[in-house]
C-alpha cells in the first residue's frame, strides 16, 4: 500500500514541463511536502475538455484534491477510513471506485513513497525501520489514481470537493522485498491513454510496468518520518546505521 509520500512539484513548473493548465492558483517552493498523509490536498494531473463544451480541446490540468477519495454518493467527507489506496485488481468492481475508473482518471505526482518494515531493536522489541522509494535519477514518478466529485447535499452552492485515490498492484522485482504492495506506476507512453476523457477505461493498462520498477532505488530513512508532524528533506536523508552503530543492509 501507499500511505505516505514525498513531493515537491511545484503546480506552475509542473503545467510547464507537462504542457498543462495550472488550475491551483499556485506557484513557489512552498508547494513541497516530505511526509504526505491521507486527506492532506495533493496535486493531481487530469485532462478534460472545457467545462461544459465537450467539443473543446482536452486539456491537461495540474488540480489540488483531497488525498481519500469520496464517492459522489457518500453522505458527508470524512466518514470511515479515507480511501487512499484502490486495489487495482478490483476496483472495476468496487462501488466507491468503478465511475471514477470509467470517467475520472488521474496522475498523482510524487518524488517517492514510503513502506515499513518491523525489525528487531536493541531493547529486545521492534522497530518501524522505514525506507523510501524513488529513481535514481531523481525524476519525478507517477502514479496511476482516480478522482472524484462530491457535492455537499445541505450546501449545494458550496464548490464541490474533489478527492484522489491511488491505485495499487502486487509488488514486483525489488519492491517486493520491502512490500507486498506498490503503488501503479504509470510511465508516460501511457498517460494519454490513462487520461483520456473520452475513453471508458483502459484495464491492458492497470498492470505494473517494469521498466518504471527497474528504475526505482530503495533506502532506509530517518525513523521522523513515523511522525507526520516532522517534515522537511532531512527526512530523505539515507540512514546506513543501525542503532547499535553497526552497518545494515537496504534489503
Amino acid at each position: 500500500m501507499c500511505g505516505r509520500y514525498a513531493t515537491t512539484a511545484d503546480p506552475a513548473t509542473l503545467a510547464v514541463e507537462l504542457d498543462a493548465v495550472n488550475e491551483t492558483g499556485e506557484s513557489g517552493p512552498d508547494a513541497a511536502d516530505y511526509n504526505v498523509a491521507p486527506t492532506t490536498q495533493v496535486l493531481t494531473v487530469v485532462a478534460r475538455h472545457d467545462r461544459g463544451d465537450d467539443d473543446s480541446e482536452v486539456r491537461r490540468r495540474i488540480r489540488r484534491m483531497r488525498w481519500g477519495l469520496v464517492p459522489s454518493y457518500a453522505t458527508e467527507p470524512g466518514k470511515g477510513a479515507p480511501l487512499f489506496n484502490a486495489r487495482s485488481e478490483t476496483v472495476a468492481t468496487k462501488a466507491a471506485f468503478k465511475t471514477s475508473l470509467r470517467f475520472k482518471r488521474c496522475l498523482v505526482p510524487m518524488d517517492g513513497w514510503y513502506e515499513w518494515q518491523t525489525e528487531p531493536a536493541p531493547d529486545g522489541k521492534v522497530a518501524k525501520v522505514p525506507y523510501f522509494m524513488s529513481r535514481g535519477d531523481g525524476e519525478r514518478l507517477f502514479m496511476a489514481g482516480l478522482w472524484s466529485v462530491w457535492h455537499d447535499p445541505k450546501a449545494p452552492e458550496d464548490p464541490p470537493l474533489l478527492s484522489t485515490t491511488i491505485l495499487t498492484t502486487d509488488s514486483v522485482d525489488q519492491l517486493a522485498n520491502v512490500h507486498d504492495r506498490m503503488p501503479l506506476i504509470l510511465p508516460p507512453d501511457r498517460w494519454d491513454a490513462w487520461l483520456d476523457p473520452d475513453s471508458l477505461g483502459h484495464p491492458d493498462l492497470i498492470r505494473p510496468s517494469l521498466e518504471s520498477v527497474e528504475a526505482v532505488d530503495i533506502r532506509r530513512v530517518s525513523s521522523k518520518v513515523n511522525s507526520v508532524r516532522n517534515n522537511g528533506p532531512d527526512l530523505l536523508t539515507p540512514d546506513t546505521e543501525d542503532r547499535a552503530g553497526e552497518q545494515i543492509s537496504l534489503l
